[in-house]
């Protein structure tokens, strides 16, 4: 078993093309891997609609899917999209089904807001309270607006500006250093 931190890569977006993914998928691509792991949730649009009812011992395979997924890693970083002045509703979903859940309950959180200067600030607000809900460790420190624009992502899907790939890394380096800081505080969980 590796000792690196492991991050889980949160995209908001279901969109072909998503800044947002793009955003996660250079920041993996940037990411020393003597130093850190990463990896990209993929099954946000196989998520049941949310349901209390459901939120139980057997829980469909793709939640299962997601809480081991959050479980197994040490560190979380999201990249959503504003709609509607919130979260879209399949991310809020991945997010509700969390709650129930205590595999998010302490870990180092982070998000980066890529939109337009001037926007985003709903879907920061409603990160905010949903994983407040959850117990999550929300890293404020790595919580950073680095605007994407068009134009700077090249074929490969990933984001070609030197500086908002630097600013990735640093978000990434931040997040990983205190993923492996809790990690080296806790009680052994051997």
């Amino acid at each position: 078993m590796s000792t690196l931190p492991l991050i889980l890569l949160l995209s908001g977006s279901l969109r072909a093309g998503s800044t947002n993914e793009a955003v996660l998928r250079t920041a993996r691509a940037v990411a020393p891997p003597a130093r850190i792991r990463s990896v990209m949730y993929e099954g946000l649009a196989e998520l049941p609609h949310f349901n209390p009812d459901d939120d139980t011992d057997s829980l469909s395979a793709p939640v299962a899917e997601l809480r081991a997924a959050i479980e197994g890693a040490t560190g979380i970083l999201i990249c959503t999209p504003e709609y509607a002045g919130t979260l879209p509703g399949s991310f809020k979903n991945l997010l509700d089904w969390t709650v129930g859940g205590t595999e998010i309950c302490d870990k180092p959180v982070a998000w980066i807001n890529a939109a337009a200067p001037g926007r985003g600030q709903g879907a920061e607000a409603t990160l905010r309270t949903v994983l407040g809900y959850t117990g999550a460790h929300i890293v404020q420190s790595a919580c950073v607006k680095i605007p994407v624009g068009q134009g700077t992502t090249g074929e490969d899907g990933l984001i070609d500006d030197p500086e908002i790939r630097h600013q990735l890394g640093d978000v990434l380096g931040i997040l990983a250093a205190t993923a492996s800081a809790d990690r080296a505080a806790a009680p052994d969980q051997a």
